[in-house]
């Protein structure tokens, strides 16, 4: 016999297989978010560092003795 389609319905409502796959892409594309976020806010302040620490450089002499 073929199952009714309330019975299809229902064991399909009921079914958790793929469940955690969809949990691991959530987690996944929330940490990616995240990485992205700080990225932007951290990276204007590591650049203008990074120009600070060239230009000290630039400056800096060599002794030869």
């Amino acid at each position: 016999m073929k199952p009714m389609l309330t019975e299809m319905i229902k064991n399909f409502c009921t079914n958790e297989s793929g469940a955690i796959t969809v949990d691991w892409v959530v987690l996944t594309a929330a940490i990616v978010g995240l990485s992205i976020a700080i990225m932007v806010t951290v990276g204007g302040a590591t650049s203008d560092l990074g120009d600070v620490v060239s230009g000290s450089l630039a400056t800096q002499g060599i002794a030869t003795f």
